[in-house]
């Protein structure tokens, strides 16, 4: 118990590490923060900071989970999965951002990749379908918002018909639910027509 705990704890610690405000600062002289939606993600990272800088967060971002998702399954197999959540809120709660970080997109999908990796086994089924629907998505209505959402929940609907793990079944329909809520204000956007769409697809 006590090795989950710590998993867990290193995995909230890891997951705060805000690249978006790290990067911003330190090579654009910018904090994203006070910019566009102030939203501590790839997608704000790339508005304010540009395209180079946005697809930067978005990979820093999902190597966070995927290696606190690996490294839970070579030394604490048991924790891989309450220690991979812990990483996603603690992207969007930092404790070394004020406990205002991102949505959890690109965090969700790193989970996602390590889990069929080294968990499942599956990663064609738990992350390539996932994320080709994701960009099939955004490619037919331009919103990262909506794509987000519907590319993690085939990933939790996928998941539930496939695989016979009822931890990582529940683990990617907490995560739909949770990245679902931090895009409530996109989905009421979505509804009056005014969320922004990507202008590079």
């Amino acid at each position: 118990m006590i090795k989950i705990l710590f998993a867990v704890v290193l995995g909230y610690l890891f997951g705060s590490i805000p690249w978006a405000l790290v990067i911003g600062k330190v090579f654009y002289k910018t904090d994203v923060r006070n910019f566009g939606s102030g939203n501590l993600g790839g997608t704000n990272a790339g508005r304010v900071l540009g395209k180079k800088a946005g697809v930067t967060v978005i990979i820093l971002d999902g190597l966070k989970a995927f290696f606190v998702v690996g490294l839970c399954v070579l030394f604490v197999p048991e924790a891989a999965v309450y220690a991979g959540l812990a990483c996603c809120a603690g992207h969007c709660f930092p404790i070394f951002a004020n406990f205002k970080g991102g949505k959890a997109v690109a965090t969700t999908f790193g989970y996602l990749l390590a889990a069929g990796l080294f968990v499942t086994h599956e990663p064609i089924q738990m992350f390539v379908i996932p994320f080709v629907i994701f960009m099939i998505t955004l490619k037919i209505w331009k919103m990262v918002s909506l794509s987000s959402i519907i590319g993690i929940a085939s990933a939790a609907l996928i998941t539930t018909l496939t695989q016979s793990d009822l931890m990582i079944t529940v683990s990617i329909w907490i995560l739909w639910a949770f990245v679902t809520y931090r895009h409530k204000a996109n989905i009421e956007r979505i509804r009056n027509h005014e969320e922004k769409k990507i202008s590079w697809m």
